[in-house]
């Protein structure tokens, strides 16, 4: 595929958007990377490391190595993706913390858009692929209610939870950060990220790597053997992971660690007024305006193709 620097510049900020939505636990990078076009790239080009490539340096020449490896891709995507985690985490949580109602509402619109952009992918409907859409959606709602764990200082847990929450970044409607909110580590990341220790950050980053090899070859054999069930599988993780960004919950369990209270459990309600503020209107307006978001990348998406 023939690219110039501006369209690396496009998929940096693409990265950019990806590592934004992974530092959000509700939101998946992966559902990023396929609703703007670059995830089943993504997949291959990650799916094709392997040794042979090694040999084709030494045989080649680095030319043909990086060429092989699509490196100005990848590269572009991560140089985004590294610039966003570095730089947006404590703006993600800021929102977060001081307007979750508006920021999730956005989210649950972008989310609830990708949940039909990626049914539209499926060439063919068919009684297997609806119910392998429902399964995904069953499997990724009860994630969602699973009540996230006490973690531990292990270095080996904490590239046990790399590899694990690096698959979950790379699938749409799977969260990566809120897998490590599950498995008790999400507090620990992002404070390693900011206060910039490496050895936290190196231990994450193998543990991430490793895991995404691992994954992304069968999610590669996946897409060349059954696309149809594959697309049906992640637009089902999409839609059951709906319930984890609902704006409105109601705290079921909370806890005090360091002086600061966790939700432990809570579950989605119906939207009322909180505070007095009318929430409510504008939360829906910002739910259109990312789902409007999503048709507005697809609109962009074709004119490019054609």
């Amino acid at each position: 595929m023939s690219r110039n620097f501006k369209d690396y510049i496009g998929i940096s900020l693409k990265g950019l958007a990806m590592g934004a939505a992974d530092v959000i636990p509700g939101v998946s990078g992966g559902t990023i990377a396929f609703i703007t076009g670059i995830y089943e790239e993504l997949i291959t080009s990650i799916g094709n490391i392997n040794l042979g490539l090694f040999k084709t340096l030494k045989k080649e020449g680095i030319k043909s190595f990086w060429k092989e490896l699509n490196g100005n891709f990848l590269i572009s995507l991560a140089i985004g993706i590294g610039i966003s985690l570095f730089t947006l985490m404590r703006l993600a949580h800021f929102l977060i913390e001081n307007h979750p109602i508006k920021i999730w509402a956005f989210f649950f619109g972008l989310v609830l858009a990708s949940v039909w952009f990626v049914a539209k992918q499926v060439t063919k409907w068919r009684l297997s692929t609806y119910i392998i859409f429902a399964l995904g959606a069953i499997i990724a709602f009860g994630v969602t209610q699973l009540t996230p764990a006490g973690g531990t200082n292990s270095l080996f847990y904490f590239f046990f939870s790399g590899a694990i929450a690096i698959c979950a970044m790379i699938l749409p409607g799977i969260s990566g950060a809120f897998i490590l909110l599950l498995l008790g580590v999400y507090k620990d990341a992002s404070e390693a990220v900011s206060r910039l220790d490496f050895e936290i950050i190196l231990i994450f980053a193998i543990g991430g790597i490793t895991g995404l090899l691992a994954f992304s070859k069968l999610l590669k054999w996946l897409f060349s053997n059954y696309k149809n069930m594959t697309l049906a599988l992640l637009g089902g993780f999409i839609l059951g992971s709906l319930n984890k960004i609902w704006p409105w919950k109601e705290v079921l369990k909370t806890e005090i660690i360091g002086g600061k209270t966790r939700i432990i459990a809570e579950r989605s309600v119906l939207p009322t007024n909180f505070d007095g503020e009318n929430h409510m209107i504008f939360a829906i307006f910002l739910s259109i305006v990312g789902f409007l978001t999503i048709i507005l990348l697809e609109k962009i998406g074709d004119k490019k193709t054609n």
